[in-house]
């Protein structure tokens, strides 16, 4: 059964959603986007994503006309807008969801009105995109918002507009470098973020491998997306800094877990009785002691099980006569005591 993240959003705990960043991944090739979506529902992903610019959706022509060498990949790279259409059927047809970023108002309106999407990505580069933000806010439609290269100021920019227009909204933490240094990664903001806009928060991983995803699904990322290839030699762009099918699948197994690992934040014993007294000590006479002798400190010990009386009460048999003889290392128990 396919999990919707906006059936989720109201949800203030529920089994973190995993997408699958295919991007541009698939190289420009139809088949490779198809093999993508079929190897991401097989790992275990909630959903797949992908990016739907174009060179003139994204570059302006006079840049594009001194990095020659990049229009060549982004044109070989790119698919054209209605090939969405068919993947978009067959992520439906296996039962994946299938999310996209747009990066113009043409490709707004493409995903929206011809594909249907309910839910859109703005990338961490249109943080500060308002117009852009705008636009998607008053289709009514879901966002992810990734706060990759943003201020604060800037992040409660992009929310307030998504606010105005009673937009749901979830925001993931990103370090926009690829890979980024581990020590950029701020995983700690995750929380930082939940707390002070009171939404999901996820992670939008650029790292290599799947310990940043797995650290931020700990620290209660409600959200993951991250990179994914089928083959991380390929040419292009991401696949270095993606995640093949068995890590994409390391995290999406993990992510099952989490809630029941995290469990509860209060503070009560969940071991079992028996557990306890078989770990726990009793106090027990550190030598043979005769009836009559009154008990000084060096006469107590403390060994397993715990079904004699807690170390907690050693005060209370310190200066106390025992009414019997006691062996080293068996029981002093209340009632072997007299004052």
């Amino acid at each position: 059964m396919r999990r919707n993240l906006i059936d989720l959003y109201k949800k203030k705990k529920f089994k973190p959603y995993i997408i699958a960043e295919i991007g541009n991944n698939h190289n420009g090739d139809f088949n490779k986007a198809k093999k993508l979506i079929y190897e991401a529902k097989r790992s275990g992903a909630d959903c797949v994503k992908f990016q739907t610019f174009s060179s003139n959706s994204l570059f302006s022509k006079n840049f594009l006309k001194k990095n020659k060498a990049l229009k060549k990949q982004s044109d070989k790279f790119t698919l054209k807008l209605n090939q969405f259409q068919y993947l978009k059927n067959y992520a439906d047809k296996i039962k994946i969801n299938f999310i996209a970023t747009p990066f113009s108002f043409k490709e707004v309106d493409y995903l929206i009105d011809k594909l249907k999407l309910k839910l859109l990505k703005i990338a961490s580069m249109d943080l500060n995109n308002y117009p852009l933000i705008q636009y998607i806010a008053k289709k009514k439609v879901s966002v992810i918002l990734s706060t990759g290269f943003g201020t604060k100021a800037e992040i409660c920019k992009a929310v307030s507009i998504l606010k105005k227009n009673k937009i749901k909204f979830f925001l993931l933490h990103c370090i926009s470098e690829y890979p980024p240094n581990f020590k950029k990664l701020n995983l700690n903001r995750i929380n930082h973020l939940k707390e002070f806009f009171s939404v999901p928060i996820g992670f939008s991983d650029h790292t290599i491998g799947t310990d940043a995803s797995i650290s931020a699904l700990t620290l209660g990322a409600n959200i993951i997306e991250k990179h994914f290839t089928l083959n991380k030699n390929l040419k292009g762009w991401d696949h270095s800094i993606s995640a093949s099918p068995n890590e994409l699948k390391t995290i999406c197994d993990f992510s099952k877990k989490i809630p029941e690992i995290l469990g509860k934040k209060n503070i009560y014993r969940v071991e079992a009785k028996k557990n306890l007294i078989q770990f726990r000590r009793s106090i027990v006479a550190a030598r043979n002691i005769k009836a009559g002798e009154r008990i000084k400190i060096s006469d107590l010990n403390y060994k397993r099980p715990g079904d004699g009386l807690d170390p907690i009460f050693y005060k209370k048999i310190i200066g106390k006569k025992l009414k019997k003889f006691l062996n080293a290392d068996q029981k002093i128990l209340l009632e072997n005591l007299k004052n």
